[in-house]
């Protein structure tokens, strides 16, 4: 294992120590980051327009995002879960709306049925263990959601990435590789704030 890698498992062993103390901290944080989206709908593209939201089933200490998932509907955004199709491939999207019925999608997921319909999103809703102040997060260590936001990138220059984190899980820097894909903006519990070429707005 390469000296990045091994600072990355690492990190990921003290942010997940860390993000688990938040959750038991913090029972009402997936309410309140919903309402701070909802609040903040204008700025995050969310406004007006009826879009296409992905938005991560919540596992594990991963702040609920049941919450964001029904304010989004509600708000009139067509809503879908990323679903893993495999290893070293880029997530797809499945159209799915609060109070259908969840599956087991594999790796600790919830995915809609598989005949669901599956979609392109204008904003990607993206879990993480942490995220910097240049917008670049940590992850679970499967590439997925780096490989999507460069594939999505690539077809469509106004794609907006939104990071979803208990707001102590913002470190000063994060290990990143190559390809690594930076996040717009961060929602957390205690508000939105936007990211910039330069760190964060």
């Amino acid at each position: 294992m390469s000296e990045p890698a091994i600072r990355k498992d690492q990190e990921r062993k003290s942010a997940s120590a860390r993000r688990a103390q938040l959750h038991a901290e913090n029972p009402d944080a997936g309410i309140r980051l919903a309402g701070h989206v909802r609040d903040a709908a204008k700025q995050l593209g969310l406004a007006g327009v009826p879009k296409t939201a992905s938005v991560f089933w919540s596992m594990g200490t991963e702040i609920d995002t049941g919450p964001l998932l029904k304010t989004l509907h509600a708000m009139g955004h067509r809503t879908a879960l990323p679903v893993v199709e495999k290893n070293g491939v880029p997530l797809v999207f499945r159209a799915w709306a609060p109070g259908e019925a969840l599956f087991d999608g594999g790796f600790g997921t919830s995915i809609p049925n598989k005949d669901a319909e599956q979609v392109t999103p204008d904003v990607v809703f993206v879990p993480l263990l942490a995220l910097d102040n240049e917008g670049f997060r940590l992850g679970y260590g499967g590439g997925f959601y780096d490989r999507t936001l460069e594939m999505l990138r690539a077809g469509a220059d106004d794609v907006i990435a939104i990071g979803v984190a208990f707001s102590g899980q913002r470190v000063d820097t994060v290990p990143r590789g190559p390809h690594d894909q930076p996040v717009d903006w961060i929602a957390t519990e205690q508000g939105v704030s936007k990211f910039g070429p330069k760190g964060a707005l």
